[in-house]
């Protein structure tokens, strides 16, 4: 992948969309001249996501990618900003720290309004517009489209949330983005194949901006978010590298789950729903 595109997309044959927006590590030469040592570390990446989910493409799915680092702009958050968590730390839509609470520039060096725009129209806005046309051509495809936020982070952010995260966190906007018994089944699942790994739905992360704005069962498009704790595949300090062993087991059960995420027919659900109002004539 060249430094110069601002997100990569692969177009699958299958009704499913992966989203990977916090997974890109590029720093433009101009924006990392104003961080910190911190920020050079890109700390707060989701490390390796990429790899965990590299089977995808052989179930047909489709799966979007940015270039660029969180840290120049985060693509999970709405493009005015609004706290997604309110009355929680979180991070912004242009980070000025990590997760944290360290800063990331270098004193005086943090975006102004004018380069908060560019940013903007430079990142965020084309990988939105990608998605958009992506879960648009799927669902001309197919009636509908699936859509799975593939993330991660460290499982112990004090900043974040108390304790450690379980490893497995469902989001679906508290139901609003995706079928309440696909989702269901999901957990079901993963808390059947490792029950050694704590699983949610709509705990601490229920969604993020792409979760809460694209997923809209009404309309035939489902999406579910999935946080990992990346102790489940990999170490969390420097150099973030991969764990062999937990990756050859979770790796699975992750390919479980997008086959049956796939395998879910929001037209089946319907028929069945109407099948089941449907009057008996007198």
């Amino acid at each position: 992948m060249s430094t110069d595109q601002v997100f990569t997309l692969h177009q699958g044959s299958g009704p499913l969309l992966v989203s990977m927006p916090h997974v890109g590590t590029y720093l433009p030469p101009d924006i990392r001249a104003k961080l910190s040592p911190t920020g050079l570390a890109i700390d707060d990446t989701d490390w390796h996501i990429d790899s965990l989910y590299d089977f995808a493409i052989g179930l047909g799915a489709s799966y979007l990618q940015p270039t660029c680092s969180r840290y120049v702009i985060d693509l999970n958050r709405p493009a005015d900003g609004a706290n997604l968590y309110p009355g929680q730390n979180t991070t912004g839509l242009f980070p000025l720290t990590t997760f944290d609470g360290v800063p990331l520039y270098l004193e005086g060096c943090e975006p102004d309004e004018a380069e908060e725009q560019r940013r903007l129209h430079m990142y965020w806005h084309p990988y939105h517009y990608a998605l958009q046309a992506e879960l648009a051509r799927i669902k001309a495809k197919h009636g509908y489209a699936l859509l799975w936020e593939a993330h991660s982070i460290r499982s112990v952010i004090p900043r974040l949330f108390e304790g450690s995260l379980p490893v497995f966190n469902f989001g679906t906007a508290d139901g609003a983005s995706c079928d309440l018994g696909v989702a269901q089944e999901l957990l079901k699942h993963t808390q059947a194949r490792l029950p050694d790994m704590p699983a949610v739905l709509n705990g601490r992360f229920k969604g993020g901006y792409i979760t809460r704005t694209y997923g809209n069962p009404s309309q035939h498009v489902h999406a579910i978010q999935l946080e990992l704790a990346q102790l489940s595949y990999m170490q969390e300090e420097p150099p973030y590298a991969l764990d062999s062993k937990r990756v050859d087991r979770l790796k699975p059960v992750l390919s479980e789950l997008l086959e049956h995420f796939i395998g879910f027919k929001p037209h089946d659900q319907l028929a069945a729903s109407v099948r089941r109002v449907e009057v008996p004539a007198a």
